[in-house]
């Protein structure tokens, strides 16, 4: 009897399935040292105890990101082991703090599904959800995936006589829904240690900001990134059989180059204490070990919390670049076309202390 798995293909995923992703993760202080290592990250917020009870938190939460992956992680092996591309995100907020020592579960629901025009592929819409020990909802998301086919040569069988289901997103997580912690007291928010005095107010809607600062990708960083999630997609490290894929190369791991970018942005955004929302993203093309990352962000909004006056909120893009400086912001040309360096083009909304 056979006992091992090759994952889900398209024809594998039917609408309204519901995806218990396995192998709970208790996050520990080890893999917090771990992140801060691959990546840098100086938030401080996240990187000093004593700076975030100063706010209001028990201690230093983990960085909003590594809660992102490890949640996203989980859903590799059900949704995306057999993925040709992950092809973009929407509607993702990050709600409750994660602290070392709390142990996170997700889940997934299949809410669209359409067949390439190839007939080779099929696109999967997912709503991710990622909660802690005690039930309380860490993450949500929605993803959406390139799946190979099992059987190239013949008709889906799970795509509605109706046609392809494509479920309609939102541009963006309103303020309404964005997830502030309430017990925050910014008045004692230090602003010389976390390294910048630039606050809410100090931005304004289409400032750009040149993060200037280069972050060459390794192959063993990336490597060891991706095992810290436990995203177990063979793209990212099997080289017998990714020498005869598309690249003829392992591909770098999507949520690695948007830490990189995260981390680079601290440049410029120093404040930007917490990701309270992921409203879009694509990875534009693939990066490989010895590519370097630049990065760039816009001020798209500023939002007004209601009952946290003490707190703002800016809608960001950052744009993630190879191996090009992002002094001349690179993005996209007259006709939509990006730039051949982009990478990466992500959409989200972070909160900072308003004076």
């Amino acid at each position: 009897m056979k006992k091992t798995g090759a994952g889900n293909f398209f024809e594998d995923f039917q609408l309204g399935q519901v995806l218990e992703h396995a192998t709970p993760r208790t996050v520990t202080e080890g893999d917090v040292a771990l992140y801060c290592a691959l990546y840098g990250s100086r938030f401080a917020v996240q990187s000093a105890d004593s700076f975030a009870m100063d706010i209001g938190y028990e201690a230093a939460p983990i960085d909003d990101l590594l809660a992102f992956h490890v949640v996203f992680g989980k859903s590799v092996p059900d949704v995306s082991l057999n993925a040709v591309a992950n092809l973009g995100y929407a509607a993702g907020r990050m709600v409750t703090p994660v602290y070392a020592g709390d142990t996170l579960s997700a889940g997934s629901k299949v809410i669209g599904l359409k067949e390439t025009s190839s007939g080779k592929t099929g696109i999967v819409y997912v709503h991710t959800i990622g909660e802690n020990q005690r039930g309380e909802l860490v993450a949500d998301f929605v993803r959406w995936v390139m799946v190979n086919k099992k059987d190239p040569s013949t008709p889906a069988p799970n795509v509605p006589e109706s046609g392809p289901v494509v479920p309609d997103l939102p541009d963006c997580v309103g303020a309404e829904h964005l997830a502030a912690p309430t017990d925050l007291d910014m008045a004692e928010y230090n602003f010389q240690l976390a390294g910048s005095p630039y606050a809410w107010g100090d931005y304004t809607v289409g400032e750009k900001i040149d993060h200037v600062d280069g972050f060459t990708v390794e192959e063993a960083e990336h490597q060891l990134a991706t095992r810290l999630y436990q995203n177990s997609a063979r793209v990212h490290f099997n080289q017998h059989s990714e020498k005869d894929g598309r690249f003829g190369k392992r591909i770098v791991y999507g949520g690695h180059v948007i830490s990189i970018c995260r981390a680079l942005s601290f440049n410029g955004l120093a404040n930007a204490f917490k990701i309270a929302a992921i409203n879009g993203g694509a990875h534009v093309s693939p990066i490989f070990a010895g590519d370097t990352v630049y990065a760039w962000s816009e001020v798209l909004d500023k939002m007004e919390l209601p009952g946290h006056p003490g707190v703002g909120a800016l809608r960001l893009r950052t744009v993630g670049l190879k191996d090009k400086s992002a002094q001349d912001f690179p993005y996209k040309d007259e006709a939509g076309k990006y730039d051949p360096a982009v990478v990466l083009d992500f959409d989200y909304t972070v909160l900072m202390p308003r004076t």
